[in-house]
């Protein structure tokens, strides 16, 4: 997150190895929704580095600290094109026409401060301040470095843009300037500052993602394990084409205390926050502004803009957890410029019945979250995509469209939130599987879903309070995210219910009707562990478990398939982790010939 969290609210981070490297974030997550009882409900981390080292662990996005999204409050925003195709156009690099040379801008008195690192790196990158040029960009608290010769990063650098910048690519890329003035080095500079990062690059307008795609790939594939230059996003913002029986609806209602989806959007034409002028700022707001003055009754609200709330409604926002400050210095937004003119151009939006709220100008120009006690997610879902909707419909009566790549999906200012950019989650209660987090873990990677403890990942949750939300933003749309969600904590109450009943003294629960059959002694028992240890599969039910093999099956002499005669080590080590858009495996193909 980027914001100050509320006083109970506590950011959680993640740390999550990338590319063999420690203290790397794993994903974004923001904020905390409030739970029925009025406690946080959860925290995510921020996007990008939600800092290899706190975030709580965010773990999730690693380029950015955390930002706390309100209690009762998630953040979330998601726009898409009409019928999934990209709603704005690809960034073009700046044209090739001769137009005069600017004046160079006069250097800006700054307080700006550089931080303490490592003895060697700090007189270098002292070095380094004192002999970049000003930046147009510059203000009186903050200063852009230009580096002159790539960093000479220390053990402490994790980020990904540490791993992928060269010094080939550094000298190919170090005097690229996108038209609207962000570089290279602007890009580098939160990574190269704050080392516990782990992304460590910011993009500053949509152009970026054209100029310095050579970088910024790389920390896609890294990051989210998916390949621009061969694999293309989606997107689908159709809430009808989530499935979800009365049933379902009931039990979420039973066990789910709150819900929220969230996301960013930002307004092809202007600069992103990292390298935003404060015109820009302030033309995003009027965009947004118009957009909320359009949406439907049951959305239509209030914005708070940060430079004009009295001290009645600073405190109300506060109260609800919806207010977000000015990023410090140790943070992605703070040490990427991003807090440049505060409190200028930035707002708050909720409707009436703070079910929907937008923070404008934070880490991208709009980030929307819609939340609910309880678990209508279907419903929390629809009004997210009616809010995206209408700030697609508000930037295209002013010319503008969102930034979208067919590639990428929708862009903003950190690398971990492309693709859909979305973050669903639900504070639920497990008391029984709280008891056994392990169990849990194997259950919600059966569904790609992340649970969050107290103490962030692999720890249990004060009171059985579990934050559990998507892993995946990129290569799904959002309906698919969504599904995941229901389908992934469907199971999860599913089996807290049959751990409350054998608990409860009822003897053993009439086991699922799948069995495995007798082979012989010593392969049965091997079965027997594989399928103990196999995580939930999507297309399990309660007769038939799809198990999955941690190692080649020991065959034995009644075994005399063509499978088996093919299937040697080295080739089940290649494929057993291969996995078709439809969730087949190897171990699903193997599975008959096994059994």
């Amino acid at each position: 997150g980027l914001g100050n969290v509320t006083a109970d609210a506590i950011v959680q981070q993640q740390e999550m190895t990338v590319s063999g490297e420690e203290n790397v974030p794993a994903a974004e997550q923001v904020s905390a929704a409030q739970g029925a009882d009025g406690a946080p409900a959860a925290q995510e981390p921020p996007t990008d580095t939600r800092a290899a080292a706190a975030d709580g662990a965010p773990k999730e996005g690693s380029n950015q600290d955390t930002t706390a999204v309100p209690a009762a409050v998630d953040e979330g925003t998601k726009e898409e094109p009409a019928g999934g195709e990209a709603s704005a156009e690809s960034a073009a690099p700046p044209s090739d026409e001769k137009t005069a040379e600017p004046e160079a801008p006069a250097r800006v008195e700054s307080s700006f401060r550089l931080p303490e690192i490592d003895a060697e790196f700090d007189v270098w990158l002292k070095g380094q301040l004192d002999a970049s040029p000003a930046d147009a960009k510059d203000t009186e608290d903050f200063r852009y470095l230009t580096f002159s010769e790539l960093p000479p990063f220390t053990d402490l650098h994790k980020s990904l843009m540490r791993k992928t910048m060269t010094p080939e690519l550094f000298a190919k890329l170090k005097d690229v300037k996108t038209s609207k003035g962000y570089t290279l080095s602007n890009g580098m500079q939160a990574g190269v500052l704050r080392p516990h990062l782990g992304v460590g690059f910011t993009a500053g307008d949509e152009e970026s993602f054209e100029l310095f795609k050579e970088v910024i790939y790389p920390i896609v594939e890294g990051w989210h394990k998916f390949n621009p230059e061969t694999q293309e996003h989606k997107s689908d913002l159709d809430p009808s084409k989530v499935v979800m029986s009365d049933e379902q609806a009931a039990l979420f209602q039973k066990y789910v205390k709150s819900t929220r989806v969230r996301a960013a959007r930002n307004i092809s034409g202007y600069a992103l926050p990292a390298g935003a002028s404060k015109e820009d700022r302030l033309a995003v707001e009027g965009v947004l502004k118009e957009a909320f003055g359009g949406l439907p009754a049951e959305l239509q609200g209030t914005y708070y803009p940060l430079g004009g709330l009295t001290s009645e409604q600073e405190d109300a926002l506060q109260a609800g957890g919806f207010l977000f400050q000015k990023p410090g210095p140790m943070q992605l937004l703070g040490a990427a410029g991003a807090g440049r003119d505060w409190p200028d151009g930035r707002g708050i939006f909720h409707n009436d019945a703070k079910t929907v709220l937008c923070w404008c100008n934070e880490e991208d120009q709009c980030r929307i979250i819609a939340m609910e006690d309880g678990g209508d997610i279907k419903g929390v879902f629809g009004r997210f995509c009616a809010l995206s909707d209408s700030i697609k419909t508000a930037s295209e009566a002013n010319g503008k469209s969102l930034m979208y790549d067919p590639k990428l999906g929708f862009l903003g200012t950190c690398p971990s939130n492309l693709g859909t950019g979305l973050r669903a989650s639900v504070m639920i209660v497990l008391p029984e599987l709280n008891k056994d987090v392990h169990k849990l873990e194997e259950i919600c990677a059966g569904f790609d879903l992340q649970p969050r403890g107290s103490s962030g990942e692999h720890s249990a949750a004060v009171g059985g309070k579990w934050d559990i939300s998507n892993k995946q933003r990129i290569g799904f749309s959002e309906v698919e995210l969504v599904q995941k969600m229901v389908d992934g904590i469907t199971k999860i109450i599913a089996m807290e219910e049959e751990l409350a009943a054998k608990n409860a003294g009822g003897g053993e629960v009439a086991a699922v009707g799948f069995k495995l059959p007798e082979i012989e002694p010593g392969f049965d028992a091997w079965l027997e562990g594989q399928l103990t240890a196999s995580p939930a599969d999507v297309k399990d039910t309660d007769e038939f478990r799809y198990l999955t093999f941690s190692e080649l099956p020991p065959f034995t002499d009644l075994h005399k398939s063509l499978m088996r005669k093919t299937m040697t080590p080295e080739l089940f080590a290649k494929l057993k982790d291969v996995k078709t858009s439809k969730g087949y495996t190897l171990s699903n193909g193997m599975q008959a010939g096994v059994l």
